[in-house]
């Protein structure tokens, strides 16, 4: 028995996303229309024409907000498993997600203090 049957099996799939990678831009290009005119060539998104420049600084804020909602999803992430596994961790288990999560409050409360979830400034 040959060692290397065992992955005859990637190798397709690696051959076949190789061959796919290269056909599908060369089909689209023969095969797609090729008509061009102003109203095709304009930018749109969302249902709106685009006004002003793409180049807008955003405000802080949306930066903060989107940092806390990863580390509070981190938090979902680490209480899921913890939920299920309750019984077999015991009061140790209890104890230390305690301490993460009063950690985790103890950050909510202090950006809460700062004023960075306040919209109105």
């Amino acid at each position: 028995m040959d060692p290397l049957n065992g992955y005859l099996a990637l190798a397709l799939v690696l051959g076949l996303a190789i061959v796919m990678g290269a056909a599908i831009p060369q089909l689209s290009q023969r095969l797609g229309p090729k008509s061009i005119n102003p109203v095709k060539a304009a930018a749109f998104e969302c249902g709106s024409d685009a006004i002003g420049s793409a180049r807008q600084p955003f405000a802080v804020k949306f930066y903060v907000v989107a940092l806390l909602f990863i580390v509070f999803d981190v938090e979902a992430v680490f209480l899921y498993p913890w939920a299920v596994n309750f019984k077999a961790l015991g009061w140790f288990g209890y104890g230390v997600m305690m301490l993460f999560a009063s950690t985790l409050v103890m950050g909510l409360i202090y950006i809460w203090k700062k004023g960075a979830l306040e919209w109105e400034s």
